[in-house]
């Protein structure tokens, strides 16, 4: 099996599972009822264990994938061999698509945080599918410049804010997006490491370690077993320097 294959559940995307992949958010979730169900035709649904990858930096490009449940982040190794998060894919999120648009290799790492379940499709096909439905055409083009939009504003949030607001600002994001909300506050359902969160806020990871131990201290979050619970959001609101939209 090819690396981010992934392991087949079925030949393709039955009706029960795409009845309960009806996901509003993502490329997935800007499709019609209808274009939904003729692009499951030309995919496979595989399913990627906690750590697998889905694609891998440098790769030949083969196959996008539509991501139905689960999270996975977007890393690429730096020329000293560090691992850089770029981005947090979930569910109706499109991954994989640059590579197509390039020069047919892949861009980055697409690494499963938990057990993911994706929609594979042979990228011939998805493109072939995209000639045909001018509504998902429309999807696909909004998906690029969401991209291109959150990578100027990762580089700008880097030149105009401190390590400790991006921090915070990023914390807030995470809780818009997979934030589960418990008697204690707002816990993230994906697992980042503190390495993890210090490469995608571009500091170190001691800076990391302490604005946490602070915001410990001070009851603004909590860390147990490789989790986050943000209890105090318009304090880290407060500490990033203004509203935070979701991406």
């Amino acid at each position: 099996m090819e690396v981010g294959a992934g392991r087949p559940e079925s030949e393709r995307l039955s009706a029960s599972r795409l009845r309960e992949a009806r996901i509003s958010t993502g490329f997935w979730g800007s499709l019609s009822n209808s274009e939904q169900a003729a692009l499951s035709t030309r995919g496979r649904e595989a399913v990627f264990d906690r750590g697998e990858p889905l694609c891998v930096e440098g790769d030949l490009s083969t196959h996008v994938y539509i991501m139905l449940a689960g999270w996975a982040k977007v890393i690429s190794v730096t020329t000293e061999g560090h691992e850089m998060v770029l981005a947090l894919r979930g569910p109706g999120d499109l991954v994989g698509e640059l590579a197509g648009e390039l020069d047919g290799y892949r861009t980055a790492t697409v690494r499963a945080v938990v057990q993911v379940r994706a929609l594979s499709i042979v990228a011939e096909r998805f493109m072939v599918f995209l000639d045909a439905h001018h509504g998902a055409s429309r999807a696909y083009r909004h998906v690029i410049a969401q991209r291109v939009r959150e990578t100027g504003d990762n580089l700008r949030g880097r030149m105009e804010t401190s390590g400790a607001q991006r921090l915070a600002r990023l914390l807030l994001e995470l809780a818009q997006r997979c934030g589960e909300t418990t008697g204690q506050g707002v816990t993230l359902a994906v697992p980042l490491s503190q390495t993890d969160l210090a490469s995608w806020v571009g500091v170190s990871r001691a800076t990391v370690t302490r604005a946490l131990r602070q915001w410990r201290e001070r009851k603004l979050v909590s860390t147990r077993q490789g989790h986050m619970t943000i209890i105090d959001t318009a304090a880290l609101r407060r500490i990033s320097g203004g509203p935070v939209g979701g991406r």
